[in-house]
């Protein structure tokens, strides 16, 4: 990217919450803080004020599939970038009195995430939907695992997950890709080998519902089904039935349900995909009073366009918009090397821009009306946080996630 000023940096290990054991639930994010806590050359201040010095933005991320450690800076102090952030990736000092520091921090980060009841309901629906199953985990763990993890349980953790045949370099920029690679393997300082962790597929169905009660101001809702992994073709077509069901402001539920009705502030869907499952949900948050009918309305719309499609224009609509979000986002360097990282890390090849719009311009309404079909047709999983006063009259308030000539 000759005419921009930044480069950026990513390394994008394949492992994520779905790949730990019981017992160490939350090891892939705990070690995520841990790695810039310090190296035996560098402290977590110096890491800190040498990105700092050079006006660079750097930070992590732990997914249910991967975890991912960047650094955005100007490509003429890419060399400290480079050197930075091999050093945490290979040597991390994962010191015992950093790991009882960090402790705290983690515990205090499940205390404030557990104080948003939206992001209460997308777990609470995630753990019902993949009932039993490591994907239905929370990423950050649990205040009890997170307590019991010793430093020898996240020194092993590392040396089993981070290494080379496990990870991907990307980078993206006004950068010399020859000289980057160099700098890349003359910076190695890990062990050799690893592989991808094994993974088994949810077996079991999800479950229907599951709640909370709370003394909330709203009712925050999710209901979604499963749906296509990230490599099943559908999942181009899923990308346009989402946003013509709730993925932009012109889509069907933000129409209806904001705009018309004035029931919510906020309300989308979302696909997902993971390596061998996926799902598609929405999520809305609205006054007490109002969820059952906002509730009826989501349903409804699931309802019809399982059993109809979308029309040809809210298909160009949709393709429209995904094809003008990917070129878009080639402007900036940091989502660039994000989408060629996570690509290769996760499907093992990068598609051109060319090849991404001409599967987004090849889906038509009949592979939208099979995947709408497919997904909507599926047992639903919903999950209520709010002002309910609890699991029985929840049923009683709402169709328990099944769609439409299944029972209410």
């Amino acid at each position: 990217m000759a005419d921009v000023a930044s480069a950026s940096v990513g390394f994008w290990v394949g492992t994520g919450s779905r790949d730990e054991k019981p017992s160490f639930r939350g090891a892939s994010h705990f070690l995520e803080h841990l790695l810039f806590k310090g190296t035996p050359t560098r402290s977590a201040r110096t890491i800190a004020e040498s990105i700092d010095a050079v006006g660079g933005d750097m930070n992590a991320f732990t997914t249910k599939e991967y975890t991912a450690f960047y650094v955005r800076l100007l490509s003429r102090d890419l060399d400290l970038g480079l050197d930075v952030l091999s050093d945490i990736m290979w040597t991390p000092a994962l010191a015992a009195a950093d790991l009882e520091a960090e402790r705290l921090v983690i515990l205090d980060e499940i205390l404030m995430h557990d104080d948003e009841p939206a992001d209460v309901a997308a777990d609470l629906f995630a753990s019902a939907l993949y009932d039993g199953h490591p994907l239905g985990w929370e990423v950050l763990g649990s205040a009890e695992s997170i307590t019991a993890m010793g430093a020898d349980d996240v020194r092993s953790f590392f040396e089993e997950h981070y290494r080379p045949e496990n990870m991907v370099v990307a980078v993206a920029g006004d950068v010399d890709v020859d000289a980057v690679a160099g700098g890349i393997e003359k910076r190695f300082a890990g062990r050799r080998g690893g592989s991808a962790p094994v993974r088994v597929a949810p077996e079991r169905p999800g479950a229907p519902l599951v709640s909370q009660a709370r003394q909330t101001g709203q009712v925050h809702l999710v209901v979604g089904a499963r749906g296509p992994g990230r490599h099943d073709e559908a999942r181009w077509a899923l990308a346009v039935l989402n946003h013509a069901l709730g993925g932009g402001m012109s889509s069907r539920l933000f129409q209806e349900i904001r705009e018309r009705r004035g029931l919510a502030y906020a309300i989308w869907s979302e696909r997902v995909g993971f390596e061998d499952t996926g799902y598609l949900a929405v999520a809305a948050g609205t006054a007490p009073g109002h969820a059952r009918t906002v509730l009826d309305l989501v349903e409804e719309e699931l309802d019809r366009i399982g059993a109809e499609g979308i029309s040809e224009h809210e298909a160009e609509v949709a393709k429209g918009h995904l094809q003008a979000e990917t070129l878009l986002s080639l402007e900036d360097s940091g989502a660039r090397m994000s989408r060629i990282g996570s690509s290769l890390l996760l499907h093992g090849d990068v598609l051109t821009v060319d090849e991404i719009l001409q599967r987004v311009d090849a889906v038509d309404t009949g592979r939208v009306a099979e995947v709408a079909a497919r997904v909507l047709g599926s047992p639903r999983t919903l999950a209520a946080v709010g002002a309910i006063e609890g699991r029985d009259d929840l049923e009683t308030f709402v169709r328990v996630g099944q769609p439409a000539g299944r029972g209410q």
